[in-house]
């Protein structure tokens, strides 16, 4: 850290800021929007123009807006956060955790090196940051985080299996922290959408463009919907917030319904066909 960025972090008070990543699309974009309607933003993700036009918006509507671009699934980057909000006066009052991909396929035949950097960036970054700045926020007794999981947080997924676990991990992460957290103060809160027309599905089947069928059959939502109700959900203290009956009632059978079952209706559905 520099000298600069020590004295900010050592002297002068601090500000709360709202840290998303994700923030260049679809949901992250969304609840950046937002957020900044309470507080500075900063804004991470990997493309950098999108983020600057982004940022150029809320500040053009009276908010406060930093971009920092970075690749999240490129090893650890907490430092680079830390330093970029200490030179800016800030500190991390909330943290949305919304980068993240996911791959359709079959495990065996998917690439090796892109299934470990989903779990790199659904997993390890979306840990990484939470575990760096949770423990500040206790001590302040204020904030939390919102980690974007997914209705297929609650079912396990063939032809998508590293992309389901990594959302039941972000589920389940969320809700032991919300228990280990919410008395001091701080929420933890797990956002679990079903189908969002994003831009998710073209990244996820690559040149094949296909979408599985369960996620034709589950009605889908748009981004600004969902991350209304998400923030909403966040502020006002939920564990779990779920958008839509359709992914309410998939949430609540497919857990006590037998496994095998489950298996093999998802397999059946899960399967793509060209979009």
């Amino acid at each position: 850290m520099d000298s600069a960025a020590l004295a900010v972090k050592e002297g002068a008070a601090l500000r709360p800021a709202v840290v998303v990543t994700g923030a260049s699309s679809g949901i992250g974009l969304e609840l950046a929007r937002i957020a900044a309607r309470e507080a500075p933003v900063v804004l991470i993700a990997r493309s950098r123009d999108p983020l600057a036009r982004l940022a150029g918006e809320i500040i053009a509507a009276g908010g406060a807006a930093h971009p920092l671009p970075l690749d999240l699934g490129a090893g650890s980057q907490v430092a680079a956060v830390e330093n970029f909000l200490a030179e800016h006066g800030f500190y991390c009052d909330v943290l949305v955790n919304n980068a993240g991909f996911g791959l359709i396929g079959q495990a065996d035949q998917l690439s090796r090196d892109e299934q470990l950097a989903l779990i790199d960036l659904n997993i390890r970054a979306l840990t990484d940051l939470t575990l760096a700045f949770l423990p500040g926020m206790m001590a302040r007794g204020r904030g939390g985080v919102l980690n974007l999981s997914s209705i297929a947080g609650f079912l396990p997924g063939p032809h998508m299996a590293v992309y389901y676990a990594s959302k039941a991990y972000a589920r389940s992460f969320s809700e032991a922290l919300w228990e280990e957290c919410r008395r001091a103060g701080v929420t933890v809160s797990a956002l679990c959408p079903g189908p969002v027309e994003t831009g998710f599905f073209e990244r996820a089947a690559g040149a094949a463009k296909k979408k599985p069928r369960l996620f034709e059959l589950l009605p889908g939502d748009d981004a600004r919907s969902v991350a209304e109700k998400g923030w909403r959900g966040f502020r006002a203290g939920r564990r779990i917030v779920i958008p839509g009956f359709g992914n309410k009632v998939v949430a609540a059978v497919a857990p006590v319904l037998p496994t095998r079952l489950v298996l093999w209706a998802v397999r059946k559905l899960q399967k793509s066909r060209a979009a």
